[in-house]
């Protein structure tokens, strides 16, 4: 099966990767692809990745910290 592009900034992107790893057109779109694949489920999902920053947070602050109410932070904000 052929595959063809039409669109011309997706065919000047396909031929200028293909030309850069000196491969077809359509080897560089598959390699994208999947490359882009790999990385889509290699990926983890926001709220897990920013539990994962609250908890490092959390432990670089230690044993002094305190939590702070909604007015607290937007006061400091100076969203009061």
């Amino acid at each position: 099966m052929n595959l063809q592009i039409r669109d011309p900034r997706a065919h000047e992107l396909a031929r200028k990767l293909a030309e850069k790893r000196k491969v077809s057109m359509t080897e560089a779109v598959i390699e994208a692809l999947e490359a882009e694949l790999r990385r889509e489920s290699d990926r983890t999902p926001l709220p897990d990745r920013l539990a994962h920053i609250a908890e490092e947070l959390k432990a670089k602050a230690g044993q002094g910290g305190r939590s702070m109410s909604k007015e607290e932070i937007d006061e400091m904000w100076g969203h009061s």
